[in-house]
């Protein structure tokens, strides 16, 4: 398929590109060699006109979307065409990042790198990194740039609608100002269509997941995996040990240490007897799991509310709201811990199962999301790092539970969006609603991944720390065992 929207992501008229697509498809009719269609497509826009466009070839549209009477069997390679001015251009910038971070094989990135710049002179870029000299700093913040793209989960262009079909999909965009025309850009396209003419079946012997550092360089799954991994472990090797420690008590009983002195002139010696207290075993007692099993519960629901306020209010609500969300969640913790201990006066052993369930709860979902979106559980990991050590500290060291506070604040959900929004440059209003929008065009579901799990364990890590402020136990000898 060849693609071109009338009107690009930016709102700019791609004259070039519907004109260069009109052109060819004019051209390659009069050829015989084709082993395949070719499909030539023509959107009003580039977000909501492929999406419909490709639901509907695969039948799985809307109620309001009609059917396609005719289809051509599977689609095999997709080439979007972003192509709105008529200056001459320098070099071309693949965009090849899908929804939920999924990617294109990498043998359609790399034919059109190999062919742009090995047949036609012209040099390839990625990641709006136009200026790499392909030094170390380059090559880290065009990978960084990559993950922040693939975690986010939003579309990057007209292509990203048709990856989730297992369509390997690109987009093409001139940059820069140089001597290349539409005669050129016209050719890297022939040279690429027939390079998938040749094809018996789908790319499948290249990566699909890979982490690209310059046009040639790439990272692939095999190395970069195991970091995400190594984070979600963290939270289900604590999970455990925290299990552990629910269910023992410390035991002390006397034990006997013998000491030698010297004694008498005739070298006998005197053996004296000292005895000491000191913890030598564990008893277990039961623990008792309703309370942290419903709490936890609980947590991961209130978790819905955010998920569907954002995705189903009207846009010019949707700022306030969220700063109204921002207040309440900054205060919520301290809330639910003052409803807790006044309800149901949790031990010890209630907060230590209360942070097992859900750090057990977090190390599940991330471990299963690093093989869907790599970067999507890395940052979620290392943003969730700090609930490893989220726990009740004694009154006395009431500055530790502040410091604590703050960092868990720092790291919270809302404060990530607005860094989101402070990193993109834009409002965070618009920012919600391209939100909502990819959750009910392109089936985005990186808000699923926020609200439902981040959050609820933020909430949990608060709630936590928020334990310092009460009487957790019915001694103060418990208090100083935890």
């Amino acid at each position: 398929m060849l693609v071109a929207p009338w009107a690009n992501g930016e709102d700019q008229l791609n004259q070039s590109g519907v004109a260069l697509v009109m052109a060819l498809a004019r051209y390659f009719k009069r050829w015989s060699l084709w082993s395949k269609d070719v499909i030539f497509l023509i959107t009003s826009d580039a977000r909501a006109g492929p999406q419909a466009w490709v639901d509907a070839y695969h039948d799985t549209h809307l109620s309001n979307v009609a059917s396609l009477p005719l289809t051509s069997g599977a689609i095999q390679g997709v080439v979007v065409l972003d192509y709105p001015t008529t200056n001459p251009w320098d070099r071309i910038h693949v965009v090849y990042d899908g929804v939920n971070g999924q990617l294109p094989n990498l043998d359609l990135f790399n034919t059109v790198v190999h062919i742009s710049g090995h047949q036609m002179g012209v040099r390839a870029s990625l990641q709006e990194m136009f200026a790499h000299s392909d030094s170390y700093e380059d090559r880290l913040r065009t990978m960084l740039r990559g993950m922040v793209n693939q975690g986010l989960g939003h579309a990057t262009g007209p292509h990203s609608s048709f990856i989730p079909y297992h369509i390997d999909a690109i987009t093409l965009q001139v940059s820069g100002i140089g001597q290349h025309d539409e005669v050129t850009m016209g050719r890297i396209l022939e040279s690429l269509f027939r390079s998938l003419n040749n094809l018996l079946e789908h790319f499948h012997q290249s990566f699909f997941f890979y982490l690209l550092l310059a046009p040639k360089k790439f990272v692939s799954i095999g190395t970069y995996l195991p970091s995400a991994m190594l984070i979600a472990v963290n939270f289900t090797i604590t999970a455990i040990g925290l299990w552990i420690k629910s269910g023992q008590r410390a035991a002390k009983e006397p034990a006997v240490t013998s000491e030698k002195l010297a004694g008498t002139k005739s070298g006998l010696e005197k053996e004296t007897l000292k005895t000491s207290t000191i913890p030598t075993t564990t008893d277990e007692y039961e623990r008792h799991l309703v309370l942290p099993i419903a709490f936890i519960l609980l947590t991961h629901f209130l978790g819905f509310i955010p998920l569907y306020v954002f995705n189903t209010f009207p846009t010019p609500t949707l700022s306030p709201i969220f700063y109204a969300f921002t207040t309440i969640s900054l205060v919520l913790p301290f809330v639910l811990s003052f409803i807790l201990h006044t309800l149901f006066k949790p031990t010890v052993q209630d907060y230590t199962l209360i942070k097992c369930f859900s750090l057990l709860m977090l190390g599940l979902f991330l471990s299963a999301l690093a093989t869907l979106n790599f970067s999507l559980s890395f940052l979620i990991g290392l943003f969730s790092t700090p609930f490893t050590f989220a726990a009740p500290q004694r009154k006395s060291r009431w500055w530790l539970a502040v410091l604590m506070e703050v960092a868990l604040h720092a790291l919270a959900p809302t404060t990530a969006l607005v860094g989101v929004a402070v990193y993109w440059r834009e409002d965070l209003s618009r920012i919600l609603a391209e939100a909502a929008f990819g959750w009910a065009v392109w089936g985005m579901w990186t808000q699923v991944v926020v609200w439902c799990v981040w959050w609820p364990a933020w909430v949990v890590a608060g709630v936590n720390v928020a334990g310092t402020w009460w009487d957790m136990g019915k001694s103060a000898e418990t208090v100083k065992q935890q």
